[in-house]
């Protein structure tokens, strides 16, 4: 597994972030978004990255000193209870690499030090097998298909993967 570096997304990703919005890259995210729906992503990444720690962090993910995704994680509430949410994207040209089985075992470091939740969970598309197979390269356990909405609103069909950052939660 190649190293990678996370660092907290600013201002100057935006370019990463019209990388991220291409067909390639949101074929199992719903499609490309309107430039002004870009606009707000990069705001609310900017915010998130602003907040303390353990309310997440969207992250620029470097290899060999180029850009080549992101990685986040966020607060949100599942099933009733309080989780983390992990998502993450690779440029093409990159992926294939094992880079984002890299940067998500980075991620998880990162909230193992600042989380106050005790698990992560992704939900990648039934139709996505490399980020179903990114899960449990990672250490995630599925714990089955749900529908899930994304883009909210729209269900998708998505596999339920948990990471348990404190051992014998359940989440």
């Amino acid at each position: 597994m190649e190293s990678v570096l996370l660092t907290p997304w600013g201002d100057g990703d935006f370019w990463l972030l019209e990388r991220k919005n291409e067909p390639a890259m949101t074929a199992h995210l719903g499609g490309p978004e309107p430039a002004e729906k870009l606009a707000d992503r990069q705001q609310r990444y900017e915010a998130l990255s602003a907040r303390e720690p353990a309310a997440g962090r969207m992250f620029r993910v470097s290899a060999d000193g180029a850009g080549v995704g992101s990685v986040g994680f966020w607060e949100r509430e599942w099933r009733g209870e309080p989780v983390y949410e992990a998502g993450w994207g690779i440029l093409p040209e990159f992926q294939g690499r094992g880079l984002a089985v890299a940067a998500l075992a980075e991620l998880l470091a990162y909230v193992r030090r600042h989380g106050t939740r005790d698990t992560v969970h992704a939900f990648p598309g039934t139709d996505h097998p490399a980020s179903n197979a990114v899960c449990r390269r990672a250490g995630f356990e599925c714990l089955g298909e749900v529908d899930f909405e994304y883009p909210p609103g729209v269900p998708h069909p998505s596999y339920d993967w948990i990471y348990r950052i404190r051992p014998g939660k359940h989440g």
